[in-house]
């Protein structure tokens, strides 16, 4: 993106200092100061409107579902909404939606139906770049049935999935690629509709696990053109829900572990038991927020296409603000493509003579909020020589400000010195 359409495109959205009103969180101190929190890819703060949204389904509709009193329509209308909000934010159709607790979850579940019509000696691949949400989930079912599982290698010195080690790892006896759209721990993003592809070449499925990309690009699972697609309304400025984009063919196909009486068609019948109804409601206000912060845009889909091409620009410039800020303290390392290639605006570093440990601790003493470990990418950091102690990583947010990513940076100098 040329500097004159990053400017264009981060102006298709309202100015930061109105979206940072919208988030009661970013009144916290940390003794004098304002806390900054770069804690966004492990979870992010949620708007006004997204808790009023569950405190007004709590108090005013909360029901079970598929009844005929009021509480109970007004539910069954509320989650109809929520599966069409989530259809125009992942560009896919209602019927492809369905809910749970988190990624995690949702993905063994989906593994578990997936196996019962595979065989022994069936393969899964997976990649080492990958969270193990969508590693150890794929293990399991290989575990229990006898498949065999195929891994991508990470490339160290680009920190990508090596794709000609995917072309090598495909096979006729593939019957699912597992892959990241983006790496929570890297910030790197991979080509999964070219993965996809080449998946589909050898007739196997493919799943998409899209946790860290959906909070920072525009999810199309059209053009992707996977057959399933996760991700996690808590990394989005929601609750803590998991969200599944499935092809309403194969679901309605999948042989998931159910119970008889409940629903059988799709999307409902991935829904094992009573969902967390409010949590529903209030990640589907989230989306909506988003769409909110747009400038212009008649419909939805328009409105969160301006705005997550404004939250993109605003986020490389974040990222190549922190890149340099950090590149130039003596003693910091940092793991990742660089700015300017794709990927996400969360940055993952270490400081020579400090664990990520104290360094987070340093931070958070002056208001500043990072994460450090792993963060369930354990390949990731084994392959990086970072098994022991992780990494620091911080990330941008919609809410972030060059003011505080200047404070981070000033943290990890004064740590330095």
């Amino acid at each position: 993106m040329t500097p004159t359409a990053a400017r264009d495109a981060a102006n298709f959205a309202i100015p930061v200092n109105e979206i940072r009103a919208h988030f009661p969180a970013l009144v916290r101190r940390e003794g004098a100061l304002p806390v900054a929190y770069f804690d966004g890819p492990g979870g992010t703060q949620v708007p006004l409107t997204v808790a009023d949204a569950v405190r007004s389904y709590l108090l005013e509709h909360n029901a079970n579902t598929h009844w005929a009193y009021p509480t109970s329509i007004e539910t069954d209308n509320l989650l109809a909404e929520a599966r069409d909000v989530f259809s125009d934010f992942l560009r896919a159709t209602p019927a492809d939606i369905s809910f749970g607790n988190n990624m995690t979850t949702i993905t063994m579940h989906v593994a578990r139906g997936l196996a019962r019509g595979w065989k022994k000696g069936d393969e899964i691949v997976v990649t080492e770049l990958d969270h193990h949400a969508n590693v150890a989930p794929w293990h399991a079912v290989a575990r229990d049935n006898g498949f065999v599982i195929r891994t991508v290698r990470l490339d160290t010195k680009t920190f990508r999935t090596d794709f000609d080690d995917l072309a090598r790892q495909l096979g006729p006896r593939t019957r699912l690629l597992a892959i990241g759209a983006a790496s929570n721990a890297l910030g790197t993003v991979t080509d999964v509709a070219r993965a996809t592809a080449m998946a589909h070449e050898h007739g196997a499925l493919a799943y998409v696990d899209a946790v860290h990309f959906a909070p920072h690009n525009l999810v199309d699972v059209g053009a992707i053109g996977c057959d399933f697609l996760a991700c996690s309304a808590y990394k989005f400025y929601g609750p803590h829900v998991g969200v599944l984009f499935a092809k309403h063919d194969i679901a309605q196909s999948l042989d998931v572990p159910r119970l008889d009486p409940a629903p059988a068609d799709a999307p409902e019948r991935l829904e094992t038991g009573t969902q967390n109804h409010e949590g529903i409601v209030g990640a589907a206000e989230a989306v909506m927020y988003l769409g909110t912060v747009a400038r212009g845009g008649a419909s939805r889909r328009e409105r969160l296409s301006r705005a997550f091409a404004a939250f993109h620009a605003r986020g490389e410039a974040l990222l190549t603000q922190l890149w340099e800020g950090l590149a130039g303290i003596n003693g910091v390392t940092l793991y990742g493509p660089e700015p300017g290639t794709p990927r996400t605006p969360t940055v993952a570093f270490t400081l020579a003579g400090h664990s990520t440990e104290a360094v987070a601790r340093h931070l958070a003493q002056r208001g500043v909020y990072v994460s450090n470990g792993d963060f369930y990418a354990a390949t990731v950091a084994e392959r990086l020589g970072r098994g022991d102690d992780g990494f620091v990583r911080a990330g941008a947010a919609c809410y972030t400000t060059p003011d505080e990513v200047g404070r981070l940076v000033e943290g990890v100098r004064n740590l330095a010195q």
